[in-house]
């Protein structure tokens, strides 16, 4: 069993025969290093898998790179505004390092209707785990300091911090690299 079949079971109990219809619209497919996914102004027309690597969902605002994320494997990962409103994507998704990843068109994920009953329920399901996802990082952003957003980020997701340059993990908890790397060295000292 793959680890797309293996979340897809555990996120929502999709049986073997509706599995095998799923999978089949997946191909496994790998993006390198420096590659982008998508990048700001085009349309994303993919949802991917991460079976491996390190991917950065980021902008650029005014003079400077803002990280919204950093994916893991594990994780889907796409342009949602873009996938699924058919507008310009506002995020450039890049591989921090050589990835391996499942990935379905637009057209395939379409298919999901007609192939696995229930699908827009499931999906329903996907969606709203997703956006309390997003509502526990605002929640996080708000009313945590700095170093709580740190202790949070490594207890969560050690493996990145000998992976990924600082600067970026410094931009998706909304600190400065100076101010990441103070906490940094007062949490290895």
């Amino acid at each position: 069993m793959t680890e797309l079949q293996r979340y897809i079971t555990s996120y929502f109990g999709i049986t073997n025969q509706n599995m095998d219809k799923i999978m089949s619209l997946f191909k496994e497919t790998e993006l390198k290093k420096g590659e982008y996914f998508t990048k700001t102004g085009q349309f994303c027309e993919k949802l991917s898998f991460l079976r491996n690597g390190l991917i950065r969902v980021f902008a650029y605002t005014n003079d400077k790179e803002i990280t919204q994320w950093i994916s893991t494997q594990g994780y889907f990962i796409t342009d949602l505004y873009s996938f699924t409103f058919k507008q310009r994507a506002k995020w450039n998704i890049q591989a921090l390092t050589d990835c391996e990843l499942y990935t379905i068109d637009k057209d395939n994920y379409a298919l999901l209707n007609n192939l696995v009953p229930n699908w827009p329920e499931m999906e329903k399901q996907f969606i709203a785990g997703c956006f309390v996802q997003l509502e526990d990082r605002v929640f996080n952003h708000l009313s945590l300091s700095a170093e709580e957003r740190y202790d949070n980020l490594f207890e969560n997701n050690k493996e990145i911090f000998n992976q990924v340059p600082l600067q970026y993990l410094a931009s998706m908890l909304g600190m400065s690299p100076e101010t990441f790397s103070r906490i940094r060295n007062k949490k290895i000292s």
